[in-house]
């Protein structure tokens, strides 16, 4: 697969995700995916988990390199917290927070995902931790 092709189908799993079309999932996403760092199994069952707690979730890719089997993209996520997650009852915020994630495409299917998000920001923003940051102590 071209480093092209390998983007674009990083692209096609977010604008599947954008659009809640999981049946479409099965033809990106292959059986044996695993998530390295959330340590989980099934790209379809981090999804749904999502769209329990935030179900506008919508991630924009901001940026996107490919080298190889891999793609990196930097994303910016926006949600409002309408549901339980992850044992986090229902704030009703709305929230924007940014993550990079690298995926490894095998036979034109991602099979593997590590990715870094910006928890601080999203804890901070759901209410769930106060954090007072260097740049709110200089302003």
């Amino acid at each position: 697969m071209s480093l092209e092709e390998n983007k674009a189908i990083i692209r096609k799993v977010m604008e599947t995700v954008n659009k809640r079309n999981l049946a479409l999932l099965d033809e990106l996403i292959a059986p044996d995916y695993v998530d390295t760092t959330l340590q989980l199994k099934g790209f379809k069952q981090s999804v749904t988990s999502l769209y329990e707690g935030f179900p506008d979730i919508h991630a924009t890719i901001d940026d996107i390199i490919a080298e190889g089997d891999k793609v990196w993209d930097r994303v910016t996520l926006t949600a409002t917290h309408t549901g339980e997650y992850r044992g986090l009852a229902p704030t009703g915020k709305k929230i924007a927070f940014k993550g990079v994630r690298i995926w490894r495409i095998v036979n034109s299917k991602v099979v593997e995902r590590e990715s870094f998000y910006d928890f601080l920001s999203f804890y901070r923003q759901l209410g769930v931790i106060e954090y007072k940051g260097f740049l709110d102590e200089v302003t």
